[in-house]
């Protein structure tokens, strides 16, 4: 089991950047996929990026590629998602997710972090 806490949002103008953060309690944090998805209002939660157990794949939305960055330090118990060249459709609240020893885009996640809110300004 793993618990998962985000960090990092907040308000941001467009073209600028965010870093968010996720720290995971609990044992084999190593042995667990890992992902970014999010969701805006009225809208229904989408994948933005995923990171493979062992850290060798990565995977993203197309809205995204190019402009985000997923990368875990497993010393640390940490996922993170650098957002760049962030515009106003990226509002959202974003939410860390995790499966073990699931690959970059798994089908589901099992286990979930409350969430952060990431406004972007026009």
């Amino acid at each position: 089991q793993v618990q998962l806490v985000e960090s990092g949002g907040g308000l941001v103008q467009a073209g600028g950047s965010l870093r968010l953060s996720c720290a995971a309690s609990g044992r084999a944090f190593s042995t667990y996929a890992l992902g970014w998805l999010r969701q805006a209002p009225g809208k229904e939660r989408e994948f933005v990026g995923g990171i493979s157990w062992s850290g060798r794949s990565t995977d993203y939305a197309d809205s995204v590629k190019g402009r985000f960055t997923i990368s875990r330090d497993n010393a640390k118990n940490t996922v993170y998602l650098q957002m760049n060249s962030l515009k106003p459709e990226d509002t959202a609240v974003y939410y860390c997710a995790a499966l073990y020893n699931g690959n970059a885009r798994p089908y589901e996640y099992t286990h979930w972090g409350q969430g952060t809110q990431v406004t972007v300004s026009s």
